[in-house]
């Protein structure tokens, strides 16, 4: 018998679809809330961000790079200025096939192998997004050439670019330095500094010189055009500027013309000089020979004539003035002598026999002054102006490598000298302190009577011995160098003065100070050492020869410069400043393998001299060594 189905409780059905039915209801409700509620934050709460958002879709800001300060000499000649060219560009994440777009490049214009290596450099230095010059100083024909072939070249492009020329040449290259393309060094650095905004646009930064140490105040305030933008991005209209600001521009001390000079006397020798006025710490020269040219730099240099300055025996792209470091010789006689008065050791009338040579109590080596046979009886003065070696060992052994190091740092010795250029090295000067920490060794008597005459680990640089002789000139003030005199505003077009720095003031007894810059003056008097290359100068010059040994001599044998290649030869040292009386100028020059100062320096400084006091200019110096040796 089959069985019968229940019957169903509507009631019961009904009240579960009403139940069911709210639940929906009230579901679709809640959505709908929501969806409401939503709708009035985006349209109501974000009304105005999503606003600035929708703009900015239409509205681009296009950063205008400023035009980079120039740089002049102090009679206003160009050192540095600014040029517009066009730039051949490739932006590589646009490009499919990189070597098949180069090539049909170099269908349409010159490339030439240099251009390609340098572009291939730049390349792995920069990201994928950022565009990397190909060719720069694009002429008219190319430009034309390239609009018209742009169709098939994505990712490359055709920019105007500021470009920086040097003007003075290889001379001026380790003052006023070179600017180069931005790498991600740089860029950390701005980051550091929080400065990185006022580069979008920007291209170059200042990489040596003075384009590195006023690489802010030269570059200027990036601008920006404000550009209304269609769909595919290409601008429209523009709708508003802010201008860039122009850097501003640098006036040195420096004279071109006495750099010229400066220069020109070195011949074919390499070293150093700088000229300084002893009153305000302006530099009138800086000269580190040889130079190289700047505007290899300026749009990317190629590697083989990187690899060709950066290998060569000359060192080219080494600041002699300020990074090179050497023993400064005989030039320290002058501070030693007044060292030895001022800490009463020495009196002006004290003399001393000099048979040729110094050894120390208990000792048979025997320390040579540079004259054969000796000089003699010798006094304070006679010891400056004869550069008497023996007179010298016995006051440093008398004062002590402490009382020594204390007395030369007061002048400047051991330390930088805070001119306004980067990567200055602070030289050497040693103590009994400084060798412990150093190598952990004693210090020796016999390694204080060669520091007497500025032999051993003595080590300066020619700017440290300018800065010396300067304040040995004006009384002890110790006065920073200083490249830059003035700042030229390009809102305002007025010079603002930039005041030099003074460190303070050496407390000197002036009779003291007196004697030894006699002793100075008796240098280029008739039997100085210096004589022959101050003869006939309208002006007073007092100065001090010296020599920096670059090769030892084993006892008992004596240094022969003909005999020696000229890269064994000493180095040739002359620090000067005049006139005499009221001195207006400073000289410290470093010939490298000179030999003699008397003969290879000194005459390089008069020639310096001539043209700063008299306007008078060299045909030739003469470097001919004379008859002195230190």
């Amino acid at each position: 018998m089959k069985a019968v189905a229940p019957l169903k409780d509507l009631d019961r059905e009904l009240a579960r679809f009403h139940a069911r039915l709210k639940i929906g209801a009230a579901f679709v409700v809640v959505l709908a809330g929501v969806l409401l509620g939503r709708a009035y934050h985006l349209q109501v709460v974000q009304h105005e961000f999503f606003t600035q958002r929708a703009e900015s879709n239409r509205i681009s800001l296009v950063p205008v790079a400023p035009n980079r300060g120039l740089i002049l000499d102090r009679k206003g000649r160009i050192l540095a200025e600014n040029y517009s060219a066009y730039t051949l560009e490739i932006t590589r994440a646009q490009v499919a096939d990189l070597d098949a777009t180069l090539a049909e490049i170099g269908k349409l214009i010159e490339i030439t192998p240099g251009q390609l290596r340098r572009f291939r450099r730049l390349l792995s230095e920069s990201h994928e997004f950022e565009t990397v010059p190909l060719k720069s100083r694009l002429s008219d024909e190319e430009v034309a050439i390239i609009a018209a072939h742009r169709y098939r070249l994505p990712g490359v492009e055709v920019k105007a670019r500021l470009f920086r020329n040097y003007q003075a040449g290889p001379g001026m290259a380790h003052v006023v330095g070179f600017i180069g393309r931005i790498n991600d060094r740089d860029l950390k650095r701005l980051r550091e500094q929080n400065i990185e905004h006022n580069y979008r646009g920007s291209v170059h930064i200042g990489k040596t010189g003075l384009e590195q140490s006023y690489e802010t105040l030269l570059h200027g305030r990036t601008g920006f055009d404000q550009m209304e933008t269609d769909a595919s991005g290409r601008a429209v209209r523009m709708l508003s500027r802010i201008p860039p600001v122009p850097g501003k521009d640098l006036r040195l001390h420096l004279d071109l013309d006495l750099q010229a000079v400066a220069e020109q006397a070195f011949g074919d020798y390499l070293g150093g000089l700088v000229a300084l006025d002893p009153r305000t710490g302006g530099v009138l020269a800086l000269v580190s020979k040889p130079g190289f040219d700047p505007n290899l730099f300026v749009d990317g240099i190629d590697p083989e004539t990187w690899k060709a300055l950066n290998e060569s025996p000359e060192r080219p792209m080494v600041n002699r003035v300020l990074r090179g470091i050497y023993p400064p010789g005989s030039t320290i006689k002058p501070l030693m002598a007044l060292a030895g008065l001022e800490l009463g050791l020495r009196k002006p009338a004290d003399s001393i026999v000099d048979p040729g040579y110094y050894s120390l109590p208990g000792s048979s080596h025997q320390f040579r002054d540079w004259k054969r046979g000796g000089h003699g009886v010798v006094d304070l003065r006679r010891s400056i102006s004869q550069s008497c070696d023996v007179y010298y060992y016995r006051l440093a052994v008398d004062m002590g490598i402490d009382r020594m190091h204390d007395f030369l740092e007061q002048f400047g010795l051991g330390q930088k000298t805070g001119i306004d250029l980067e990567g200055e090295s602070a030289g050497l000067l040693p103590s009994r302190d400084w060798k412990k920490r150093r190598w952990n060794k004693p210090w020796y008597p016999g390694e204080t009577v060669i520091a007497g005459i500025g032999q051993g680990y003595h080590l300066t640089t020619p700017l440290q011995l300018a800065t010396m002789t300067a304040m040995l000139a004006n009384g002890g003030r110790h006065v920073e160098p200083r490249l830059v005199e003035a700042l030229r505003d390009p809102l305002t077009a007025h010079w603002q003065p930039v005041p030099g720095a003074v460190r303070g003031q050496v407390a000197i007894k002036p009779e003291n100070l007196a004697v030894v810059r006699e002793g100075m003056l008796d240098v280029t008097r008739p039997g100085g050492t210096a004589a022959r290359a101050a003869a006939g100068a309208p002006y007073s010059i007092a100065g001090k020869t010296g020599t920096a040994q670059v090769v030892g001599i084993r006892q008992g044998a004596r240094y022969d410069e003909k005999r020696l290649a000229r890269e064994h030869r000493d180095h040739a040292l002359f620090i000067a400043y005049a006139p005499a009386e009221n001195p207006t100028i400073v000289v410290a020059v470093m010939v490298e393998n000179g030999g003699s100062g008397s003969g290879t320096a000194a005459p390089i400084a008069r020639a310096v001299f001539d043209y700063y006091l008299t306007g008078k200019r060299p045909g030739a110096v003469n470097l001919e060594t004379g008859n002195a040796t230190d």
